[in-house]
């Protein structure tokens, strides 16, 4: 049976995935998504922290400092957590990682990421509309909250170099703090405000929101194999439940998973993925939160969401696919019960996630070099969800050859080299 022909398929159904799709439909494409669960947000955009971090300019570094490093490599520094078991396999995309968290690299990435991250509430806000599910956007912005007089000087050199950015934060004493969130507990003496991200109580329900936007507006959703991707004469092919269907385009936004395929057809980068855990817990009494907030000091965050107070962790580094642990969430839980109003666990076990990373903290958008019709769309690291939306926008004007809105060179993959 002859394979049925689109004009383009997006393989995976992530934040990233579903907003390429639809920004490629607005443009007239005939588009397939197609995802191996047959949903949205089954994988990575399900478990995130909730935020559109516009503020994000400056990259996740690894840090620098010989003391850091040293806290680090021990597992004293509950921000990050090393499975060593993983260390032969992982340790020379985190050299890579390390050789690109210089100043100079740091401020590169901001510069690049800068315009990029502007633009992503006005387009969330543009889906969110279109689909019915405004709701899911809640203003108010996210709070970083520090404990000592360390944390506040953290907190200020942030907010420092953002302001060449125009990126200003409101610095908050404990009353002012406790104004916006009162059942933070005294431990936390004061914040920085970023009163513009928006954020979304439920991730899953805003991805597939845009999912049946999608869909409503005539595209095809696929249960499929990325992995059975292959090329034809005509351009390339994949395998469905449904059938074999085939594309002059296809787009590569399967996440922690891209890397894999992007190898099969020659290319090589230096991937790796930063996994995390989030656990939901009750609010004890009629305590809760209004919008997320960050232990800035202890590195986890937690936000209201419908299914509870949720607590996200920092970076595990380990392999994709090694078993589940919940040491990095057992170990930030009692800092967690001394800020924050959360009672008993709701789930048996936590959720883990994994990000996609690129050593300099920019994700891969654009063509795949050599391989006419194949194009890249990931490794988005924490910012999946904040530039799902932009980033499928940037990708939909490179492949109709519109003019950018931002430019796509620090985001093309020869960056890294052949």
């Amino acid at each position: 049976m002859p394979a049925e022909t689109v004009d383009a398929i997006v393989l995976g159904a992530g934040f990233v995935g579903v907003s390429a799709a639809l920004a490629l439909q607005a443009r007239g494409r005939r588009v397939a998504l197609v995802d191996r669960h047959g949903k949205a947000a089954g994988e990575t955009s399900f478990g995130n922290a909730g935020i559109v971090q516009t503020e994000a300019v400056m990259p996740y570094v690894f840090p620098r400092a010989p003391i850091d490093i040293a806290r680090g490599a021990l597992n004293l520094d509950p921000r990050a957590y090393i499975r060593y078991g993983a260390l032969p396999a992982i340790a020379p995309a985190i050299f890579r990682y390390f050789a690109a968290s210089t100043p100079a690299g740091k401020n590169a990435t901001a510069r690049a990421m800068a315009p990029f991250l502007a633009a992503a509430s006005a387009e969330h806000l543009k889906l969110a509309h279109d689909a019915g599910s405004e709701a899911l956007l809640r203003r108010g912005g996210w709070i970083k909250a520090f404990r000592s007089a360390r944390g506040e000087d953290m907190a200020n050199r942030e907010a420092e170099e953002l302001k060449a950015y125009g990126i200003r934060p409101s610095m908050l004493d404990r009353a002012a703090l406790t104004a916006l969130e009162p059942h933070l507990s005294e431990a936390a003496i004061g914040g920085a405000h970023y009163a513009d991200p928006l954020s979304t109580p439920d991730p899953e329900a805003l991805a597939q929101s845009y999912a049946a936007l999608f869909v409503n507006r005539g595209g095809r959703f696929e249960t499929g194999d990325a992995l059975s991707l292959e090329p034809t004469g005509a351009g390339w092919m994949v395998t469905t439940e449904s059938g074999r269907l085939a594309a002059s385009d296809v787009v590569i936004a399967l996440g922690p998973w891209s890397n894999e395929l992007a190898r099969r057809y020659g290319l090589r980068l230096p991937f790796f993925v930063k996994r995390g855990y989030h656990m939901h817990y009750e609010a004890k009494g009629n305590a809760g939160l209004t919008r997320p907030v960050l232990d800035l000091e202890r590195g986890y965050l937690v936000t209201p969401m419908t299914r509870g107070l949720r607590l996200t962790t920092g970076a595990e580094f380990a392999r994709r696919d090694d078993p589940p642990s919940s040491a990095q969430l057992d170990r930030v839980e009692p800092f967690a019960r001394e800020l924050f109003p959360i009672g008993a666990r709701k789930e048996p076990k936590p959720w883990l996630g994994r990000r996609p990373c690129l050593p300099d903290m920019r994700p891969v958008i654009g063509p795949f070099p050599g391989k006419p019709g194949l194009w890249l769309d990931f490794g988005h690291h924490h910012l999946g969800l904040t530039l799902g939306p932009v980033s499928g926008r940037l990708l939909a004007e490179m492949m109709s050859g519109e003019a950018p809105l931002v430019d796509p060179d620090p985001f093309r993959a020869e960056r890294f080299g052949r």
